[in-house]
């Protein structure tokens, strides 16, 4: 099973970091305003960032340090990321 944690960019511009172990369906939740709280009526959604874990408590932990940056370092961390998988 795939543990992740992944960013939305809402049409508002605000961008919300949740924790799934799929993906696809909970981006369809977020999509149908099932998701949370926080995304309901902000839609549609932008997938800006994903990460992969092998275990929810490591998806989880990084999911809570990454909301504890502020929006520019959370765009750092997400460019360094991408910098070192190449994409």
């Amino acid at each position: 099973m795939t543990h992740v944690m992944y960013v939305l960019e809402c049409k508002d511009g605000s961008w919300y970091t949740g924790y799934t172990n799929h993906l696809q369906k909970r981006l369809a939740m977020h999509e149908a305003g099932k998701g949370a709280k926080y995304t309901r009526g902000r839609g549609p959604f932008t997938l800006v960032f994903f990460e992969e874990f092998p275990t929810k408590e490591e998806a989880m932990r990084c999911e809570y340090a990454f909301k504890q940056l502020s929006k520019k370092e959370k765009q750092l961390y997400i460019a360094m990321r991408r910098k070192e998988e190449g994409r």
